[in-house]
């Protein structure tokens, strides 16, 4: 009786002690995995361009104990690399993607839909940005990404070499902008007016808004038969045929502005400080105005998405920090590093933008601004419709045979 209460208190005590290392042990791992997601986690990121989200990403970093480790992806390697991706489920927790992208990868089932996150984070509600830069992360009523920063396009131009002819605050309007390119071509040999780009789409959606055109989905490649279009290509070659454009590309930006001989061009705002570096000796003699009107002044709306790659075991984590990255002071962090434009508007209310009168200005075309056409195969058909511009500018090809012929090419793009 004696041997079987000390054996049966034995296995009692070893049960004990058992348990409360269990305990313990339990403890010390909850404890653990509290640590593990604060200091050990690691969330990778793909950022499309560079990897200068590094020069401001240390502060969450010190915040959370999150390690974020950036991968710069040069833009012309990107897109095989995402597909590359996408047909492997392995890539980072969080993609910087380009917003004309978004819509060959959405329709490839790459990104998390966030649309039932959103409430959870004070930093992403829709009404924080602008409209034209979520056309470009909602899909079927979904979200998939979350606007990083905007761009749009404004017209550069001379001060006085426009005053010269007239025009001192630039062309508001398209007959302005043909009128003062006829006079400034009129100077001479090597005296053009505008320098007008044949290899951007995007540019001529912007272009056909201001005279009238829109994408209809429903129309597919008949889109490009309307008669706004053809307005529109037909723009252009008056600017190539009266050489008010040049055709080849002729002296780099900053000097041709500098001399005169290009007084006007169309761009975003990183030329800015292209501008003010290559050109100082213009100070105060040129400026940015909106977009030429021609019934609108539309321009488009460029930039990235900030969006979760679908095969991510970090999303709670990875939306915390897309939540961080949209604070305004994170956003205005990154415009003093790289010029890029913040997209949550309450960014814009900071002196650093609104008493920057040239910014100012991109702000207000913001609110006048639309996302290029949402297509399938949209980079093919933008491939084509550069093509068709060299037709027309360079080789004289007659408008309504090159727009039959992009009309056949999209088409057959839409089909596959």
């Amino acid at each position: 009786m004696k041997k079987m209460n000390i054996k049966l208190f034995t296995i009692m005590l070893l049960c004990a002690v058992l348990v409360l290392s269990a305990c313990g042990g339990n403890s010390n791992k909850s404890s653990g995995d509290k640590s593990d997601s604060k200091s050990s986690k690691t969330l990778n990121v793909w950022q499309m361009g560079n990897s200068d989200w590094t020069k401001i990403v240390g502060p969450y970093e010190e915040e959370t104990g999150v390690k974020v480790k950036i991968q710069g992806i040069p833009w012309d390697k990107g897109h095989d690399k995402l597909l590359t991706a996408v047909a492997s489920g392995k890539g980072p927790d969080i993609i910087l993607m380009g917003t004309t992208w978004m819509q060959e990868f959405v329709d490839a089932n790459t990104f998390v839909d966030l649309t039932d996150y959103l409430d959870e984070y004070p930093n992403l509600a829709s009404d924080d940005f602008f409209d034209g830069a979520l056309e470009t992360s909602v899909f079927d009523g979904k979200t998939y990404g979350i606007p990083w920063h905007v761009d749009t396009r404004l017209l550069f131009y001379r001060k006085d070499l426009l005053g010269d002819v007239g025009y001192p605050d630039g062309p508001e309007t398209w007959d302005d902008l043909e009128d003062a390119a006829k006079q400034l071509a009129a100077r001479g040999k090597g005296n053009y007016a505008v320098d007008l780009t044949l290899t951007d789409a995007n540019l001529v959606y912007s272009f056909a808004w201001q005279h009238g055109w829109d994408y209809e989905p429903d129309l597919g490649a008949d889109n490009f038969t309307k008669p706004e279009f053809k307005q529109t290509i037909e723009r252009y070659k008056t600017f190539y045929d009266n050489k008010y454009s040049q055709v080849e590309k002729g002296k780099e930006l900053a000097q041709a502005f500098s001399d005169g001989t290009k007084p006007m061009f169309f761009s975003g705002p990183w030329d800015i400080k292209t501008i003010e570096d290559g050109a100082p000796d213009i100070k105060g003699d040129w400026d940015v105005r909106l977009m030429p009107d021609g019934g609108t002044n539309r321009s488009m709306i460029g930039g990235s998405q900030i969006t979760i790659f679908k095969s991510s075991d970090n999303v709670e984590q990875a939306l915390d920090f897309i939540n961080w990255m949209s604070e305004p002071e994170t956003q205005l962090s990154w415009y003093k590093v790289k010029n890029e434009l913040p997209s949550r508007k309450e960014a814009w209310e900071d002196p650093l933008l609104a008493d920057d009168p040239m910014i100012s200005t991109f702000g207000e075309q913001l609110e006048s601004v639309q996302a290029p056409p949402t297509i399938h195969g949209g980079e093919k058909v933008g491939q084509e419709i550069q093509k068709m511009l060299e037709k027309v500018a360079r080789g004289g090809e007659d408008i309504d045979k090159a727009l039959n012929d992009l009309h056949q090419k999209v088409a057959k793009i839409l089909k596959d």
